[in-house]
């Protein structure tokens, strides 16, 4: 059973900066893919950035240029970087890992942007 905690969220201005990190009870080199997902109240959940073993990257639209996703292997450790944050951005963030077809997330960590 692979765990995933999340930390890293917030409440901050807009234009601001947060740094997620999603810590991985297995070696994360296992996964096929790793990826931060979001969810705003009354929406659905949307994939914002995944990396795949081969450390192939891929965002949404809405953040190209502002995220950035990362992992650090030896941590076993996820990562995002939000900077230039917009008020609708404002979600819980979630960690997802894929294991041998399997997907695996976290419990989500809240992120609100406000003024």
């Amino acid at each position: 059973q692979v765990q995933l905690v999340e930390s890293g969220g917030g409440s901050v201005q807009p234009g601001g900066s947060l740094s997620l990190s999603c810590a991985a009870s297995a070696r994360i080199l296992t996964f096929s893919a790793m990826g931060w997902y979001r969810q705003a109240p009354g929406k659905q959940r949307e994939l914002v950035a995944t990396i795949t073993t081969g450390e192939t990257t891929n965002y949404a639209n809405s953040v190209k240029g502002r995220f950035t996703i990362s992992r650090d292997t030896s941590k076993n450790t996820l990562y995002l970087q939000m900077n230039t944050l917009k008020p609708e951005d404002t979600a819980t963030y979630y960690c997802k890992a894929e294991a041998h077809g399997w997907p695996y997330w976290g419990q989500g960590t809240q992120v609100t942007v406000s003024s």
